[in-house]
């Protein structure tokens, strides 16, 4: 398997220095060689020899920014600098490339002057970026941006946290940044990604080697993985029988709720598991054996335990509990006696959530016992802020830490839902522990798109996947979904349904770039 690995800046500086103190690359060449990334990016897309503003901060990163216009100027480009700081502050390498730029006889501007260019190259803060951007920081990021310019971060937009995609109080809009050996936090997440604009990675020496055997935390997908989606899928048997592929019981749907089921269990067929058992509340009956005739059922009325469950959960390979249950008490006893009873594969979704944040009683339950089966919670980011008792805000601004925290709390792995969905496994510590997922669109936010992939997950998940791989694959698969519906038909126009639909295109799509 191929990772597309997204570095912190504290891992980037140990790469950096790795590659600078154990393999011998000088300092110096790291900056000629990123800086020499940079400008060739800049000369792709430029199409002809325009005029250039370089806007530098003191730190290393002022360097490359620095040897960006010497390298442009050099190249036939009319070329401006400027320097946001003082002079004496800056790193050693940014001294050197100051001295460089001075005996070809540029001079270094202090401040932004009103004049037109076609290009700015935004150098003022790299990766470290701890603090809020203020003074004359702030001052030179909000004229870069009244310029309307095209903008070339180096590195990493000015103002974005590395780990975050924080905005440091006020953050440079680029078109393209060009960062180097891999991608950082903030490229990918929000809203740092939405100021990236179209990130370039560039080798410049430092590699993979320079992890000296420690990979970084977070991780996702290559991205040859989008055309080849059957390499993330789990191995099919040509001699196989429905009940090889795997038994799904799939609680959900309370009372007119009857979609939650259909969609979730289209979500298991559609990604190769066998046998579905949906267990439903009885008004759901007639919409459920029109609309997937292929599942079996049970239902109950509400307030009542369905006939013959404990005898549906030792049929069923894996569970599936949450997608429109309601919190009335058949959903609490149903979860409960899954919970207890049950050592089967488990995935928790919605409603299934919202009981598990209720009721002390399950959540400890369920703690004790993860341990025993693989269970997959999967939360969009209100339903993880009521598990955790904070605020949506809080999750989104340390959804790394807190997705993990949950996973090591309950004894799983958790698939925290939003525009970046995040996955960690209580399994996995340290280096490759924290997924993030790359694909997908605002074509997702639609009302089922969860109940699908709760579906796709347990369908993974019941064909014998692992519980971080079947998340993983699961969520990589569903954005998939969301680009290729919105592909045919538009963002606005898709549906919940539509992305059940694609499943049935998809794998024969592979490779036309829809």
């Amino acid at each position: 398997m191929e990772y597309r690995y997204f570095v912190s800046s504290s891992e980037m500086k140990k790469y950096d220095a790795a590659a600078i103190q154990h393999f011998g690359m000088p300092a110096l060449v790291l900056m000629e060689r990123a800086a020499l990334a940079v400008a060739e990016e800049i000369e792709k897309r430029s199409g002809k020899k325009r005029r250039v503003l370089i806007v530098s901060g003191c730190g290393n990163n002022g360097g490359d920014g620095i040897a960006v216009g010497r390298i442009l100027m050099q190249r036939g480009y009319k070329t401006d600098f400027v320097l946001i700081g003082d002079r004496d502050r800056c790193s050693e390498e940014t001294k050197a490339q100051l001295s460089i730029i001075e005996k070809y006889g540029c001079l270094m501007q202090s401040k932004i002057e009103d004049k037109e260019y076609d290009i700015i190259v935004d150098a003022i803060f790299g990766t470290g970026l701890s603090r809020p951007a203020e003074g004359i920081y702030e001052q030179a990021v909000r004229a870069v941006n009244r310029q309307k310019k095209m903008v070339f971060a180096v590195d990493i937009p000015s103002g974005i946290s590395a780990d975050t995609g924080e905005v440091m109080n006020a953050a440079v809009k680029a078109d393209f940044t060009v960062t180097f050996a891999f991608e950082k936090l903030g490229h990918i997440l929000y809203p740092g990604c939405t100021y990236a604009g179209e990130v370039i990675c560039r080798d410049i020496g430092i590699t993979k080697e320079c992890f000296l055997g420690e990979r970084p935390q977070v991780y996702s997908y290559a991205e040859r993985y989008g055309k080849k989606l059957r390499e993330l899928m789990p191995a099919r048997n040509p001699g196989g029988n429905k009940g090889s592929f795997g038994k799904v019981l799939l609680i959900a749907g309370s009372r007119n709720m009857s979609g939650a089921c259909k969609l979730c269990a289209e979500g298991c067929y559609r990604i190769g598991a066998g046998m579905v058992k949906i267990v439903t509340e009885e008004g759901n009956r007639p919409v459920i054996q029109s609309g997937i005739p292929e599942a079996l059922l049970c239902v109950y009325k509400e307030g009542e335990m369905p006939d013959g469950f404990a005898k549906d959960m030792e049929w069923a390979d894996a569970i599936i509990i949450g997608p429109g249950t309601g919190t009335g008490e058949s959903a609490f006893f149903m979860l409960k006696e899954v919970i207890e009873h049950s050592k089967k594969p488990l995935v928790i979704d919605a409603d299934g959530l919202n009981l598990l944040a209720k009721s002390e009683e399950l959540w400890q339950s369920l703690a004790r016992r993860t341990t025993e089966r693989g269970v997959i919670v999967t939360p969009h980011a209100a339903e993880f802020a009521r598990l955790c008792g904070c605020s949506v805000k809080e999750v989104k601004r340390n959804a790394l830490k807190k997705v993990k925290e949950l996973a090591d709390a309950l004894h799983c792995t958790v698939v925290c839902k939003d525009a970046r969905t995040v996955i960690a496994s209580w399994e996995k510590s340290g280096e490759g522990s924290i997924y993030i997922n790359t694909t997908g669109n605002d074509a997702l936010a639609t009302a089922g798109s969860g109940d699908v992939l709760a579906g796709i997950i347990g369908g993974l998940f019941v064909q014998g996947m692992r519980a971080m791989d079947a998340a993983c694959a699961g969520s990589f698969i569903h954005g998939r979904l969301g680009e290729t519906a919105a592909g045919r038909m538009g963002s606005y126009a898709v549906m919940a349904g539509d992305l059940t639909e694609q499943l049935k295109y998809i794998w024969t799509d592979e490779g036309t770039g829809i």
